[in-house]
């Protein structure tokens, strides 16, 4: 007799071991770092964009699992269209039909760039700038693919190739030709593409790491130099995209940009199944698959997967009958907004950026000379520490979890899902206030924690 599986019995017998199996078995610093800065949490359940624990404690995401929630957590309209792909028992991933999915979820996709003609599907963020890699040096035979200073575009080989942060590269080369060009230096891009070799140039058009935009009428400028020099432009949307900055995708901020590549993923399924998506040209896709023996040349064994298609045809659907782009513009505004207001009131607080709900919060060294030397200590021992300290009361005070924008950076990065509501954003706004009230204000409960950061900083070196 054949046992059963019992989900929920297995959960409930071990679940309490989470931190023990994943320091035993997978990423051992990070149950580490979790716990050393308070972050440990169990979560019992989630919906929308709130967590509960065990004792019903109700916690604001600010973070989305890194924005791939954009409708949130277990939207009943993507619940139901999962439910029903596996009850359908699809023949799925036989490779040798064109089952109907994958085509409707690309003819939707593209209607919301109708100057692109194709899509390739395969299952992550990185997947997407991988293929865009490819796909650009085989259709314009250059070598090198350019790339902005801080970008990020994912951590396989091909995307390390082109993310701007030392950290993530080190000890991985050699990689892809490639070149640094900094965000918004039309002459640096012309003086590389003046070398004849380029492919393309990609780019986030509001960066993830620091939440920098793309100033006005660089990426038009750009695309026409690329176009002149017979290279292409590859707008990376993965984090970006499906509204996250208050237009469905953040390169239609400008006019006239037409990216020849665009690669989206994280909220394409509502966070449910892994799926990546790349964007072209139909000249690029001919020269690509240009004969019946280059079928093959690029694929994804789960790409165009049943379940992740039809979670994307889900997702578009809400985010068209829910308006969801419409509210993360006016929600990202009222909230960017507050925030804004706060800058002439701490001293602390330099500046506050961003677009929609891709919001960033940057701290600066502050005038007063009290603050000024606590400051002056936390950079000493790593830049950065002090964007964490408010991070932490933010998540043990208010129950709100949000991330810093990347390392060594004073920069927290707001990134919701796309449906929080004005009163979510208030909640925020209140929370860092008083957090802001309690660090100028000399708070000891938050300075003390610096310093174990400080302690912690030092002995990692």
């Amino acid at each position: 007799m054949t046992k059963g599986f019992d989900l929920a019995a297995l959960l409930a017998e071990r679940g309490a071991e989470r931190y023990e199996l994943h320091a035993r078995h997978l990423n051992h610093q990070l149950p580490r770092m979790l716990r050393t800065i308070g972050f440990d949490k169990v979560y019992e359940r989630a919906e929308g964009a709130h967590f509960w624990d065990a004792e019903g404690n109700d916690y604001l995401d600010m973070l989305a699992g890194f924005a791939v929630m954009g409708l949130g957590r277990h939207h009943p309209v993507v619940r139901k269209a999962l439910h029903d792909v596996l009850d359908a028992s699809l023949a799925d991933l036989t490779r040798f039909d064109c089952p109907p999915l994958p085509g409707l979820l690309a003819e939707k996709l593209l209607s919301y760039s109708p100057h692109l003609d194709r899509v390739f599907f395969g299952n992550s963020g990185t997947e997407a700038v991988e293929t865009a890699l490819k796909f650009a040096r085989y259709a314009t035979g250059g070598r090198r693919v350019l790339y902005c200073t801080h970008a990020f575009h994912g951590l396989t080989t091909g995307s390390l190739s082109v993310n701007g942060e030392d950290g993530f590269r080190e000890g991985f080369a050699p990689l892809l030709p490639d070149t640094a060009v900094p965000l918004g230096d039309l002459d640096a891009l012309a003086r590389e593409l003046k070398k004849g070799d380029v492919a393309a140039l990609i780019v986030e058009p509001v960066q993830g790491k620091g939440v920098h935009e793309a100033p006005p009428g660089y990426l038009l400028a750009a695309q026409e130099l690329l176009h002149r020099h017979k290279a292409l432009l590859i707008a990376d949307e993965v984090q970006t995209g499906l509204g996250r900055t208050g237009k469905f995708y953040a390169y239609q901020h400008e006019d006239g940009v037409e990216p020849d590549l665009v690669c989206v993923a994280k909220a394409l399924s509502g966070g449910y199944v892994p799926v990546g998506a790349t964007l072209g040209k139909d000249w690029i896709f001919q020269k690509v698959y240009s004969s019946m023996d280059r079928v093959q040349v690029h694929s994804a064994s789960f790409g165009s997967n049943a379940q992740a298609m039809a979670a994307g045809l889900a997702v578009l659907s809400v985010m068209e009958n829910e308006e969801i782009v419409a509210n993360a513009a006016a929600v990202g505004e009222h909230l960017k907004s507050r925030l804004a207001a706060l800058v002439d009131r701490y001293e602390l607080l330099a500046d506050v950026r961003g677009r929609g709900l891709m919001i960033g919060i940057e701290f600066g060294r502050p005038s007063s000379l009290r603050l000024r030397s606590r400051w002056t200590m936390l950079q000493a021992a790593r830049k950065g520490l002090f964007a964490q300290m408010v991070v932490v009361p933010l998540l043990q005070r208010h129950r709100i979890l949000t991330q810093v924008s990347g390392d060594h950076l004073e920069v927290i990065k707001l990134i919701p899902p796309l449906i929080i509501d004005t009163d979510d954003a208030d909640r925020f706004v209140d929370a860092f206030t008083d957090v802001m009230e309690d660090a100028h204000n000399g708070g000891g409960l938050m300075w003390d924690f610096g310093k174990t950061l400080v302690k912690q900083a030092v002995a990692n070196r």
